[in-house]
């Protein structure tokens, strides 16, 4: 989209030239040229620190790999040490960096690589077998790696070929995607630009810019409906945007849509059928919060998404809904599950490493290029328009059991109807696998059930009568999270579960503190048998949630802990 509008960052001066350390490659001439040219062929990205990411996307994709030469030649042209480059490039889990072989040549890349979903439902549905029996149908040309979770856990096993999903991936199904080269995937939206205004769309937006909806009228709905953030942390929205719309101008909106944790794939679900009731939404919030540019932060698995949602964002562009709207720029994640987390995810927009940064400041304060920041993610926004079309007390009114407002629960596992299903808050699993899900699989009985994907802990059966909500599930030793509900059977074991989320959570640490980063390694030893020392995994638990950063570290041992509570038979078999 368009560069910003407001001097958000401070550029190099480019008549400077950059230090350079001793140890730093000499770079040649013609190297930097030829980067320089494929780098153009993205028109409209400037050599800007803060798309040193992106930049890294253009040279990654034309060329399969990243090599040192060709990094080096980038840190020139953004005037950056080759150690800062590089620092970010190694990073990300998808960016293939190579270095130069002792006679100056680079390893070839793999011809196509397919990445196996090893996340916790694509485990359950076979996705270990897939990984064994794949590379000898494939071939050595083709390369097959284990992913962590790619967000089509209801369509469990997934695969990617390249950047085309197979839903349901059979060996049969993957050679023949394969073989046909279907490597890219750019789905339409359910309901498109056209279609979305013919039905009433971005008429509370307009109402808004007319002041038939004055900003204080606006908050308070907000904060009347009781919305809460559905990207895991559950702030209230409303009083969000109340104090971020206290800090000084100029202020900064960004926006989440990097769902990575294993069994949540909500965001995609509801990108893919109505996008521009998001997007609606995220103008709204502008409006009342007074943001002057927009960032939204888009994960790489979901290239069928980027595509579409660049395609609307060009026809939104094109006909603007509102006059000096914000600018809005889409900018790609590279397969990090720590850039979930707000400040991670700045850091990453930034064009740096994803890691968390130390609270306080706090981003609504001091955030993305030290601006105070509204972040939210996609779903919170996608609710805007409905909650101010039919009343704070609409939304409020929904739920059960005391609870108030509805969710979008993603469900997978052992369940006939995997899928988003949006079901009063306060529901329980049990009744939301009866009403909503079709019931448990033929020949499966409810054993266990994650309420909160990967990071929100393992329950047992008989606490299936426990309301799914904020604040319901901490008595327990678990959270709802993002809503991502993953089902066991009596088939499964919570152990082997358990020791699938660890394994995710040491991949994916970010290595900033040595609590998550050697405390997740340390418990997947701990772990390897069905005999666990309990006495210190509660100890190294304690350490982690005490010391750890980021929430990564600290709710990293809830599904240890929840078996330890819970299912100790099996520690006993």
């Amino acid at each position: 989209m368009n560069a910003p509008v407001i001097p958000i960052q401070v550029l190099r001066d480019p008549s400077v030239k950059p230090r350079r350390s001793s140890g730093e490659r000499p770079v040649d001439a013609q190297l930097v040229a030829a980067v320089r040219e494929t780098l153009a062929s993205r028109p409209g990205l400037a050599l800007r620190r803060d798309l040193l990411i992106e930049h890294l996307h253009t040279l990654n994709d034309r060329h399969g790999q990243l090599r040192t030469d060709h990094l080096a030649a980038l840190a020139q042209l953004l005037r950056l040490s080759q150690a800062e480059v590089y620092e970010v490039a190694s990073f990300y889990h998808h960016f293939d960096v190579v270095r130069e072989g002792a006679d100056g040549s680079y390893a070839a890349p793999a011809a196509l690589t397919v990445r196996v979903c090893d996340g916790i439902a694509c485990e359950l549905a076979g996705a270990t077998d897939l990984l064994a029996r794949l590379p000898a149908l494939l071939g050595t040309e083709v390369r097959v790696v284990a992913a962590p979770c790619i967000g089509r856990c209801e369509q469990a096993p997934a695969v990617a070929v390249h950047q085309y999903p197979i839903a349901h991936a059979t060996p049969q199904s993957v050679q023949a995607a394969v073989v046909a080269k279907l490597t890219h995937h750019e789905p339409a939206p359910t309901i498109d630009l056209a279609a979305y205004r013919a039905a009433g769309g971005y008429r509370a937006l307009r109402q808004c810019l007319r002041n038939e909806r004055d900003i204080e009228s606006v908050l308070g709905t907000m904060e009347s409906s009781g919305l809460r953030g559905l990207g895991g942390a559950g702030f209230p929205s409303g009083r969000k945007w109340r104090i971020v719309r206290g800090q000084a101008a100029p202020r900064l909106m960004a926006v989440n849509i990097d769902e990575g944790e294993p069994g949540t794939f909500k965001d995609r679900v509801y990108l893919e059928r109505d996008p521009h009731r998001f997007l609606e939404g995220m103008l709204i919030a502008a409006w009342a919060v007074g943001i002057d540019a927009i960032y939204i932060y888009l994960r790489d698995e979901y290239h069928g998404a980027r595509a579409l949602l660049e395609r609307e964002l060009a026809a939104l562009e094109a006909d603007p809904p509102m006059r000096d709207m914000p600018t809005i720029e889409l900018r790609r994640g590279a397969g990090a599950y720590i850039c979930g987390e707000e400040s991670a995810m700045i850091e990453s927009i930034e064009g740096k490493r994803g890691m968390p940064r130390l609270r306080p400041p706090y981003v609504a304060q001091v955030g993305l290029f030290g601006r105070p920041t509204l972040e939210h993610n996609f779903e919170t926004l996608y609710w805007v328009r409905d909650i101010l079309e039919k009343g704070a007390d609409w939304f409020a009114g929904q739920g059960r059991n005391g609870r108030q407002g509805l969710r979008s629960f993603s469900v997978s596992g052992r369940v006939q109807k995997p899928g988003v299903h949006l079901a009063p808050a306060g529901i329980t699993l049990r009744e939301l696998v009866a009403e909503y899900c079709g019931g448990m699989q033929e020949g499966h009985a409810l054993y266990a059930y994650l309420p909160g994907g990967a990071s929100g802990g393992i329950l047992p059966e008989r606490l299936a009568d426990v309301p799914l909500d904020f604040d319901t599930l901490q008595p327990h030793g678990c959270f709802i999270g993002s809503a991502a509900v993953v089902v066991l059977s009596d088939r499964d074991r919570a152990t082997d579960a358990a020791r699938n989320l660890m394994k995710f959570f040491e991949h994916e640490s970010c290595g900033q503190c040595t609590p998550c980063r050697s405390g997740t390694a340390k418990v997947n030893e701990l772990i390897a048998t069905d005999r666990w020392d309990v006495g210190l995994l509660a100890e190294l638990s304690q350490v982690m949630r005490d010391a750890s950063i980021c929430g990564l570290g600290q709710a990293a041992p809830n599904p240890i802990d929840c078996v330890v509570k819970y299912f100790a038979q099996e520690l006993d078999a």
